[in-house]
């Protein structure tokens, strides 16, 4: 279980708005970002939320990865994006990997503000628990 979870919650994004609301759009960029930093894409699914008069209202995804996953949420409304990216280091270790990626998706927003985290999952060789 040992592996690198990383954690955005980015605010005032000066990215184009339509990237906040288009959820084929946020597919390509984080499912492409997957395979150029040699993460193995193995499922993906990314859904537009919508106002009450059918608008786009921000969008919900996720890629599922071999090593694990990155998910994300848009709100348009108030120019914001939450970024989770967690791989697993048992059969090599994917922090660089990870590190890149989280880099290249949180800068494709812009986001004027950028609270960051990063925890460390397990430790290698220890059993969970």
């Amino acid at each position: 279980m040992n592996g690198l979870h990383l954690i955005a919650d980015l605010s005032g994004c000066r990215c184009e708005p339509v990237l906040l609301l288009d959820a084929a759009r946020l597919e390509a960029l984080c499912a492409g970002a997957c395979a150029r930093h040699e993460l193995t894409v193995v499922g993906r699914l990314f859904h537009t939320f919508r106002d009450a008069a059918g608008a786009p209202a921000g969008v919900t995804g996720a890629v599922v990865l071999a090593e694990s996953h990155l998910a994300l949420h848009t709100w348009p409304e108030i120019a914001a994006v939450t970024l989770d990216i967690y791989v697993c280091n048992y059969s090599g270790d994917n922090s660089e990997r990870a590190r890149a990626l989280f880099a290249e998706v949180t800068a494709a927003f812009a986001p004027g503000h950028r609270d960051l985290r990063a925890v460390e999952r397990g430790r290698p060789g220890q059993p969970a628990g």
